[in-house]
């Protein structure tokens, strides 16, 4: 991937950090963002020069075009565009608070669409790709989680509408639908203490085939697979475990 340019939203720390990761270790260019400075610049650091760290808050129009300007000038140009950047809402429907639900959908939705729209003529300059992630919550119900569910079916219909639209302009967009992962909104989920975390970690885990829990590095190896499968627009890629399949622990 040597001469390649990436941009990735949310690259502080999970899944974002283990996808710059492995960008850099392949050679490209790596630019990646978040709203805690000091989580991204100890992240740019540790993968060297090759990794731009830019502290933007991707909800906001202003910082989504500096950071844009910022990836195009560290990579020369851009050929796939990583939207990472999300958080977490639950709410049983009893409990649904509309000032939180609109913030949630600005988080996970809004900001990685209007990102995408302005990189697109970037991408499509370079035959680029765009990949969202999904959840494994819009292929199993598991109450409480509606309004996170939510935005991420949101992000899987649009990965398709987009990927017919830019299709022309020979930009490829993809969606990876993790299952449960050890990251830090995995562990905010958890009750609070680390027995809780633990506890609904291990009870997590029964529920995939593979009997675990996911790590950052699993799903950012499908993530670079995606940006580099020149005949693949359009996919969900389930990267879960096989928690998707339903399996009913013994």
């Amino acid at each position: 991937m040597k001469g390649q340019s990436y941009l990735v939203t949310g690259g502080g720390s999970g899944i974002g950090e283990a996808t710059a990761e492995q960008l850099v270790a392949l050679g490209a260019q790596v630019t990646i963002c978040g709203r805690r400075a000091e989580k991204i610049n100890a992240v740019a650091a540790r993968l060297g020069d090759r990794c731009l760290a830019v502290a933007a808050d991707v909800t906001q129009a202003g910082d989504r075009a500096e950071l844009l300007r910022q990836a195009l000038a560290h990579g020369g140009g851009l050929d796939g565009l990583v939207s990472n950047a999300g958080n977490m809402y639950r709410a049983s429907i009893a409990e649904f608070d509309q000032e939180r639900l609109l913030d949630i959908f600005n988080q996970n939705v809004i900001s990685g669409m209007m990102l995408s729209q302005l990189a697109a003529p970037a991408l499509a300059a370079r035959q680029g790709a765009i990949i969202f992630l999904g959840s494994i919550h819009t292929r199993r119900a598991f109450p409480g989680a509606a309004p996170y569910a939510a935005t991420k079916a949101a992000l899987q219909t649009l990965t398709q509408v987009m990927a017919a639209e830019l299709g022309a302009q020979k930009v490829r967009v993809n969606c990876v639908i993790p299952g449960a992962v050890m990251t830090e909104i995995n562990e905010r989920a958890g009750l609070g203490s680390p027995e809780d975390v633990t506890t609904r970690m291990t009870a997590l885990a029964s529920l995939h085939a593979l009997g675990r829990i996911g790590q950052p590095m699993e799903v950012a190896e499908a993530i670079v697979f995606l940006l580099q499968s020149k005949w693949t627009t359009g996919a969900l890629l389930d990267v879960d475990g096989g928690l998707g399949l339903g399996l009913t622990p013994l």
